[in-house]
């Protein structure tokens, strides 16, 4: 009888050991710090700042991939798919937090500015970024499910606008990326030469 209650009572352990496991599975993927230093954007080859814009994915197999605006971030998603992320966190927008893509809300409007003029700005709290949108005066209020229709157009006024912000460029080919384009599909020297990013 004794040994009875004693193997039940192991069982039991046995079980919660495996509850709690199971509680803990959801939190192993794990943003990052940012390093100005070494830290570059995987789409667009700008460096990325240590500030409320920067955003990651952590891939399945524990890889940090880290971008300067939550533009590139979803430009990523489009050209690789969302079988391999373990998961993607922005930034609140005052704190500077990481917090889950999913969970964030997110403040758009083509005025904006962003690093790579998408123009979306990230909250933890919903009534942040309505105040954010109230104090700028326009903007659309938006959760990550409605990101998933959202057009992904970059101002492009505002990139030719911002200059040379002092990051280091990728290859030539790199350079080129996602640059404003000319009715003919080129890119212009002049464009080539002011593909924006972060202000100084």
């Amino acid at each position: 009888m004794m040994k009875n209650k004693s193997s039940w009572g192991l069982f039991l352990m046995l079980i919660g050991m495996l509850v709690l496991l199971a509680a803990c599975g959801g939190d192993k993927y794990v943003p990052q710090a940012i390093n100005e230093e070494t830290d570059v954007c995987v789409i667009c080859k700008m460096a990325v700042k240590d500030d409320q814009f920067a955003t990651q994915i952590v891939t399945k197999d524990g890889q940090s991939l880290k971008f300067d605006d939550i533009g590139c971030l979803n430009k990523w998603k489009a050209e690789n798919g969302t079988d391999t992320i373990g998961a993607a966190f922005v930034r609140d927008y005052h704190s500077k937090e990481w917090i889950p893509y999913e969970k964030a809300y997110y403040a758009y409007d083509a005025s904006y500015k962003t690093p790579m003029a998408y123009g979306i700005v990230s909250f933890e709290k919903e009534a942040d970024a309505k105040a954010f949108i109230e104090e700028e005066g326009n903007g659309k209020l938006m959760t990550a499910n409605q990101l998933d229709d959202h057009s992904w157009e970059r101002n492009r006024d505002m990139m030719e606008g911002m200059g040379d912000h002092g990051h280091s460029h990728g290859d030539k080919e790199d350079q080129t990326h996602d640059m404003p384009m000319k009715e003919d599909g080129h890119s212009t020297d002049k464009e080539h030469e002011t593909t924006g990013g972060h202000n100084s």
